[in-house]
């Protein structure tokens, strides 16, 4: 990486340093882009699955406790 801007002892922004390693590995801005687009989808998808998931326990609960009956044990 780079340091020749700046002096010695000052301090790096941590965007910059991203910026550099992004820039180091090979990832432009349109590619950082789309990954970021990529991640920000599959995490809508998964909050929507948990979602319906919850929905459908929901719906399914009430049912299920109305044909269940606990049974009784004697105890001695």
């Amino acid at each position: 990486m780079s340091g020749g801007k700046r002096p010695s002892g000052e301090a790096r922004k941590a965007c910059c340093m991203v910026s550099e390693i992004l820039e180091e590995a090979g990832i432009d801005r349109a590619r950082a882009r789309q990954i970021r687009r990529q991640l920000l989808e599959g995490v809508i998808l998964m909050c929507q699955w948990q979602l319906q998931r919850m929905h459908e326990d929901q719906r399914a609960a009430p049912e299920a406790a109305r044909g269940r009956r606990g049974r009784k044990i004697q105890v001695e």
